[in-house]
């Protein structure tokens, strides 16, 4: 985070924002759209032709007239209806009573949703996750990639303009350090073993077969839950170590009007401790790193933790599906159903972490010259230093803060 000089922060807070109404809020219905409700006294209040039809349409149409289809068990008043069941629940009626979770069931556990047999959002959920996600979230990762290929390919690597002074300064001490490697190692184990999760049906199985894949699947799962603790405690240290540094300032509007110099040769707007960009990636990682947090002790403490039912109750309020266009959002949601969007909104969140973060190491390895130095020994060239963060070096001079180094051999005497 310290070192990259990208600007994601704001097309990634509206990138989420946008899926987590579009996509997410959608997840149960397909397209969110309602149909117009027909006229369903010629069928006896059963499916129209008009139902199917927008269902062809992929539009969302009220299940209410057959959610309550559900039969008469006691068979008592449905015997004088002509179109109702004659002695009781007839199999289809008992299915439905099933799906819409108005049947009767007798749960031998006690536990949140022991009582539920179908899930109706089930394969809504695995039709998104096996299509949309994959496929969108994997086309983002290489096309980041890509684009990075494309930048070093015509810009190449941003060299040191001026000569090396041989002095180095300390850019950030152990503490630092640590906790910037902290977070980086284990968001790599957890990106890694999470593609291996999503992808490895895919992308392992036909190459290494399904009894090699099944410890690999294992080990990914228990590495992925176990090393996500050292990801939050990392989270909040680097949040605690540098928020102060990332409070955005006038420089930044400069930086950013000369882009960091990035498509320039001996451009160097001026910056202090953080420039522009990494401000854009601090904050992006504190906010998608989060939400990725939420989502994961969500994913870990299922009946104990429920983020969207609330959330989607506080977003309907403001109006904004309907403004959107889209059906309200469910207010009332199962385990299950908490569960699959909770992994959904993890896995997308991660998808745009993974490619900030890939920029992100682009410019801290081969991207620019002398960046790697700031979090592998702590110490940057001087020269560096002050093109690329002039102010902080100016203000720790003025403070008598600047703990300089000569790389060079002491004069013999």
């Amino acid at each position: 985070m310290a070192k990259s000089s990208t600007g994601f922060g704001g097309f990634i807070l509206l990138f989420v924002l946008l899926l987590a109404v579009a996509g997410i809020g959608s997840l149960r219905d397909g397209s969110g759209k309602v149909a117009e409700a027909p006229d369903r006294t010629a069928t006896g209040g059963a499916a129209t032709l008009d139902d199917i039809m927008a269902r062809q349409q992929g539009l969302t149409v009220d299940n209410s007239f057959r959610q309550s289809a559900t039969g008469n068990p006691d068979g008592g008043a449905g015997l004088n209806d002509p179109l109702g069941t004659l002695g009781g629940a007839s199999d289809p009626e008992l299915w439905r009573a099933l799906r819409f979770g108005s049947a009767d069931v007798t749960a031998s556990a006690s536990f949140p949703g022991a009582n539920l047999l179908v899930q109706d959002s089930g394969m809504t959920w695995l039709e998104f996750r096996n299509g949309p996600l994959k496929q969108w979230g994997g086309y983002g990762l290489l096309a980041t990639i890509g684009l990075l290929v494309l930048f070093y390919l015509f810009r190449g690597r941003i060299r040191i303009d001026g000569e090396r002074t041989g002095v180095t300064i300390e850019r950030f001490n152990g503490v630092e350090r640590f906790a910037h490697w902290l977070l980086a190692g284990s968001f790599i184990l957890l990106g890694i073993t999470g593609l291996v999760s999503l992808f490895g049906r895919i992308g392992l199985i036909p190459f290494i077969g399904h009894e090699a894949y099944a410890p690999i699947a294992l080990a990914s799962k228990w590495v992925h839950n176990n090393v996500s603790w050292a990801f939050m405690i990392a989270i909040l240290m680097v949040f605690v170590l540098w928020v102060a540094h990332n409070i955005p300032n006038r420089h930044d509007l400069k930086w950013l009007a000369q882009a960091g110099g990035l498509f320039s040769k001996g451009v160097h707007p001026p910056a202090r401790k953080f420039n522009a960009g990494q401000k854009f990636i601090f904050w992006g990682v504190i906010v998608l790193g989060g939400s990725i947090s939420a989502s994961g002790l969500a994913l870990l403490f299922p009946f104990e933790l429920n983020m969207f039912a609330a959330t989607f109750q506080k977003i309907n309020a403001t109006g904004l599906p309907a403004l959107m266009g889209f059906s309200p959002l469910p207010e009332v949601l199962t385990p299950h159903a908490e569960m699959q969007l909770a992994q959904a909104w993890h896995a997308i969140v991660s998808f745009v972490m993974m490619a900030v973060i890939i920029a992100h190491i682009y410019i801290g390895s081969v991207g620019m010259e002398g960046a790697y130095d700031a979090m592998g020994s702590g110490q940057v060239d001087l020269q560096w230093a002050k093109e690329h963060h002039g102010l902080w070096v100016k203000e720790l001079e003025a403070n008598g803060e600047a703990h300089l180094h000569s790389d060079r051999a002491a004069p013999a005497e």
